[in-house]
């Protein structure tokens, strides 16, 4: 079963801050853990959402819109995933968990996905 971790963004994120070395460190040593179990299918990062291209159909059968970042619901946009290949729902959860707190300072949010 594939699931995908979206760790949500923060202003910490958006404003292209990187982690503390002590985060980069535990970040580390939880993606080694993914390899070494066999579940991690790929994780990256994004680019904060000042360098997006947001796509819209505001009207059915009309040209798309184009619009650049930064947005402004930081709340609603994407810092980075890893794509896990596990046995069930519950072992998703269970490596989900066990990641740090992707943004550090209380920030960090982890949505947890099912890929169809």
């Amino acid at each position: 079963m594939l699931f995908m971790l979206i760790v949500k963004a923060s202003k910490n994120s958006e404003g292209a801050n990187l982690p503390n070395p002590e985060l980069m460190e535990a970040m580390d040593k939880y993606n080694e853990e993914l390899v070494k179990a066999g579940v991690r299918v790929m994780a990256k990062g994004l680019h904060p959402s000042s360098n997006g291209i947001r796509i819209s159909f505001p009207k059915p059968g009309e040209k798309p819109v184009v619009t650049d970042g930064p947005f402004t619901e930081s709340k609603e946009l994407i810092a980075g995933f890893i794509l896990i290949d596990v046995e069930s729902r519950e072992e998703a959860i269970e490596w989900a968990m066990r990641m740090p707190d992707p943004q550090g300072h209380g920030e960090g949010q982890i949505e947890l996905r099912q890929v169809f």
